[in-house]
């Protein structure tokens, strides 16, 4: 099974497409499509561009993306892997009187 991701053009936020042809935040709101499906639909979302930026196609799995670039969309529905950044203050110097 495959399933149709892209950008939200406003904020960049990942999105999916859904079985009623909208858009979702929600990797579960995906739409599980079979091979014969797919490409028709990928053409479809395509042509969406003033909401969807470069739609493409995933491997679904049971409840997560599948395929060779399972980590990649991992990634992309929980966000940045590296954490919050933090600013480190400056070490204070000693000074003698």
């Amino acid at each position: 099974m495959k399933a149709i991701t892209a950008n939200r053009l406003t904020d960049g936020r990942v999105i999916y497409r859904t079985a009623a042809a909208q858009w979702s935040t929600r990797f579960e709101d995906a739409h599980p499509l079979t091979e014969d499906e797919a490409e028709a639909v990928l053409a479809l979302a395509g042509r969406e561009s003033a909401i969807a930026v470069g739609p493409y196609l995933i491997e679904l799995g049971e409840h997560a993306p599948a395929g060779q670039k399972w980590r990649r969309e991992g990634i992309r529905i929980d966000g940045p892997t590296s954490g919050t950044t933090r600013q480190i203050a400056p070490a204070l110097n000693d000074r003698a009187a």
